[in-house]
């Protein structure tokens, strides 16, 4: 880590330009900032339910969680390539500052809260400055050379399981304060991000490299998933990722009221349970997936996440059906969140190599949308299913990942590493 902290050498931008010079604490601060964005979207977790129990009644409990995990999502679903555009024209610096200090104020309202209405805004608000991602990987685009691109993502990439690791836990610790002390240190420690953003990090992008305009089509995220889909290659891969995904979305959002119903835990077991998922994708994804990729190869790596996704989401219907046991609760968990991430990734590598090496940003994007679109209906269908059924959320997601499996097995046999096809994006 010892070049993070060095001056920066001046870097050709992507397009024509003079090249900019960054000072050495850019990086940390671009560092803080994707952190904080993975700490602040998870700390909440463990508290959610018991927050908002105050405001709705017992029976829709679950599905008021699922709404405004949903609003969240819906809200930096739309803002993403708003915020990517709106970089391009305007620079990265006010983009990146203005989402930093939109997040503390969405954080400020939440623990606030006094009404259902204001939680809701607080995560509209929230979701809003949370789309700045894209922004982010624009500036390390600015300010890093080429070769150093790929390495440079990789950590920020690795900064988000370690966040989910350490997010629950946060939030699990300080709620034995009160309910509202996770959210509050979170909206501080953005407030000083932003100010030091603010003050400290210089713009990456040259005046003469900038738009001189929006183009609207850039900002429906629709357009690339439809683009996406519209390919043959990639069609059943893209249909699994989706099926497997919506278990895993099931489970992440769905998690702490199902704890608090069948085993009676409270923030503090739950935020422990998910720092436990958050270590267990780091080694899987960080340490482990280079030697399973080794030994079993992609299609036996999604093989395995698909037995390992079958038999915790099984544990997790039975928990909420007729075996309410904390071991078998967090098991399950944990089993299932080890799956989906070596599964996860293995099926990159599938849709990777079926497509052109000039197509891997364009299908990076398609990925990320999806996985969006998820993350934004997900919540909502399995706060109606639990509300019908406490286990009908597991039960259907065993079923599909049943249904995935038919059809990434047979698309995992057809497609090799290293095939790339010489077709272009719709």
């Amino acid at each position: 880590m010892s070049e993070s902290i060095q001056p920066e050498e001046p870097t050709e931008p992507a397009s024509v330009g003079a090249p900019v010079r960054v000072p050495k604490l850019a990086w940390p601060l671009l560092i803080a900032i994707s952190f904080l964005a993975t700490v602040g979207m998870t700390v909440v977790l463990p508290v959610l339910p018991f927050v908002i129990q105050e405001y709705v009644p017992e029976a829709s409990l679950a599905l008021w969680v699922g709404v405004l995990e949903s609003v969240y999502a819906l809200c930096a679903f739309i803002a993403a390539p708003f915020l990517g555009s709106l970089s391009d024209r305007f620079g990265r610096k006010p983009i990146l500052v203005i989402s930093v200090l939109g997040s503390a104020i969405g954080y400020l309202m939440f623990g606030i809260g006094g009404a259902l209405w204001v939680l809701v805004v607080s995560r509209i608000v929230d979701g809003l400055t949370a789309g700045d991602m894209p922004v982010m990987f624009a500036y390390v685009a600015d300010i890093t050379p080429p070769d150093q691109r790929a390495k440079r993502y990789g950590l920020l990439g690795a900064l988000g399981g370690i966040g989910f690791m350490m997010g629950p836990a946060i939030g699990g610790l300080l709620a034995q304060v009160s309910l509202s002390a996770p959210v509050f240190l979170t909206a501080g420690i953005a407030a000083l991000v932003g100010v030091l953003s603010a003050l400290v990090l210089p713009e990456s992008l040259a005046k003469q490299n900038r738009r001189a305009g929006l183009d609207l089509s850039e900002l429906h995220p629709f357009t690339v998933i439809s683009a996406a889909f519209g390919r043959k290659e990639l069609r059943a891969l893209l249909i699994g990722f989706t099926l497997i995904s919506i278990p895993f979305a099931f489970f992440a959002n769905n998690f702490t009221v199902l704890a608090l119903d069948s085993v009676g835990w409270g923030p503090t077991e739950v935020g422990w349970v998910l720092s436990a998922v958050g270590v267990s994708d780091i080694l899987i994804q960080g340490v482990l997936l280079g030697w399973l990729l080794s030994s079993l190869g992609e299609r036996g790596v999604v093989i395995a996440g698909m037995i390992g996704q079958l038999v915790g989401c099984l544990g997790l219907a039975l928990v909420a059906s007729v075996l309410p046991m904390p071991w078998l609760l967090a098991g399950a968990g944990l089993v299932l969140a080890a799956g989906q991430g070596g599964q996860t990734a293995a099926l990159d590598g599938l849709m990777s190599a079926s497509v052109a090496a000039d197509e891997q940003g364009w299908l990076a994007g398609g990925l990320t949308s999806l996985g969006s679109a998820v993350q934004m209906l997900a919540p909502l269908l399995a706060g109606w299913l639990y509300g019908i059924s406490h286990g009908a959320p597991y039960w259907i997601g065993v079923g599909l990942i049943a249904a995935a499996a038919l059809t990434l097995l047979r698309s995992a046999r057809r497609v090799r590493p290293g095939i790339q096809p010489d077709a272009q994006p719709a």
